[in-house]
C-alpha cells in the first residue's frame, strides 16, 4: 500500500528542470537574449525548452540563425515551421550578405562554417543582444566540455577557456561590461541520447533527414558527404546512393552522414546507446583540421 506521494525526478525531468531554471535566470538578469537556433535536434530541444519555460506566454526572445547558404533544405524548412508556430521573431544572419557587405571575406579557402563566426559576431553587436542561447553540449567534444553554463565573451567576442568564471550550487555571474555578452548552454549537462530520449518523450518535431533513407553520396576524409551542386567532386570520388541519416545538421559542404537503417526514434536511441564516436566526431569535418579545431573556432567568437 502506497502511503506518501513518490516526489522523485526522473532523469529527463531533472535535465529539463535546469534547463528551465537556465532560461529563467538568463531572462531575469539580461537586457535583451537571444535563442541561436540552427534548425537541428539540440536547437529545436532547446527551442522547446524555452517554451515549456514561459507558458503561457511566448517565448520572450527573437531566434537568430547565421545561414551559410548551404544548410540542408530538410532543415530550414523544420526551422520555419517552429518559428511559425511559436509566434517568435526569425533573424537571419546571412553569410552571403556578410560577404557582400564586408563583414567577413571570402578568400576561396575558408569554409561557410568558419565565417560563421564573423557573420554572428556582427548581429550580435547590431542588434545588441546581451546574451545569446545555444545548444551546445559538453559531450559533443573535448573543447565543448572545458566550457561553462555561462560562458563570458570579450568586447571582440572572444573566450577564454582559461579565464571562466566559477559556478557553485548553479549559481551564475552574468556581470557585464559594455561591448561584452554571455553565450548561455541550457543542455550542458545533456548527453546526445538524453537528447534523443527527450525526442522521443515529447514527440518532438524534427528535420526528415535525421532518419534513415536513401542519399547519393560520395566519400570524402572518410565521411559519406551528400551530393550537391555546392560539394563538386574531386579527382577519384565517385556518387553512389546508400541508405543514411545523418546524427547533425550543419553546412552540407562539411557534414556526414552515417550508413543507417534507423528510421524511428526508438531505432536510432539503440543505435546512439552503443555508439562509440560522438556525431561531431563521426561526422563534422570542421572538427578534423586539427586536434584543437573547436577550441580555436570558439576563442574568436563560435557558437
Amino acid at each position: 500500500m502506497t502511503t506518501h506521494q513518490d516526489y522523485r525526478l526522473s532523469h529527463l525531468d531533472e535535465l529539463e528542470a535546469e534547463s528551465i531554471h537556465i532560461f529563467r535566470e538568463v531572462a531575469a538578469e539580461f537586457e535583451k537574449p537571444v535563442i541561436m537556433f540552427s534548425g537541428g535536434k539540440d536547437s529545436i530541444v532547446m527551442l522547446r525548452l524555452a517554451q515549456k519555460a514561459f507558458y503561457p506566454a511566448k517565448v520572450p526572445f527573437p531566434v537568430l540563425q547565421v545561414d551559410t547558404g548551404y544548410d540542408f533544405p530538410e532543415v530550414l524548412a523544420t526551422r520555419d515551421r517552429w518559428v511559425e508556430a511559436l509566434g517568435s521573431q526569425l533573424i537571419v544572419a546571412s553569410v552571403e550578405d556578410a560577404i557582400r557587405d564586408g563583414v567577413v571575406t571570402d578568400d576561396g579557402k575558408t569554409s561557410r562554417n568558419r565565417l560563421q563566426i564573423g557573420t554572428l559576431l556582427n548581429a550580435i553587436d547590431e542588434n545588441g543582444f546581451t546574451a545569446a542561447f545555444g545548444g551546445g553540449r559538453r559531450d559533443e567534444e573535448k573543447a565543448r566540455a572545458k566550457e561553462r553554463v555561462y560562458s563570458h565573451r570579450d568586447e571582440f567576442g572572444q573566450w577564454d577557456p582559461k579565464n571562466q568564471r566559477p559556478e557553485l550550487w548553479s549559481l551564475y555571474n552574468g556581470q557585464l561590461h559594455e561591448g561584452e555578452h554571455m553565450r548561455v548552454f541550457p543542455l550542458s549537462n545533456w548527453t546526445e541520447l538524453d537528447i534523443w530520449h527527450y525526442i522521443r518523450s515529447e514527440q518532438i518535431e524534427i528535420p526528415s533527414i535525421y532518419f534513415s533513407h536513401r542519399r547519393r553520396v560520395f566519400e570524402r576524409d572518410g565521411m559519406l558527404l551528400s551530393e550537391s551542386e555546392y560539394n563538386p567532386l574531386r579527382e577519384g570520388e565517385v556518387v553512389d546512393e546508400r541508405t543514411v541519416r545523418f546524427r547533425t545538421a550543419g553546412d552540407l559542404t562539411l557534414t556526414g552522414c552515417v550508413e543507417s537503417e534507423a528510421d524511428t526514434l526508438d531505432a536510432i536511441i539503440d543505435e546512439i546507446s552503443i555508439a562509440k564516436l560522438t556525431e561531431r566526431g563521426a561526422t563534422r569535418g570542421d572538427d578534423k583540421f586539427s586536434e584543437a579545431a573547436m577550441e580555436d573556432r570558439k576563442k574568436l567568437g563560435y557558437f
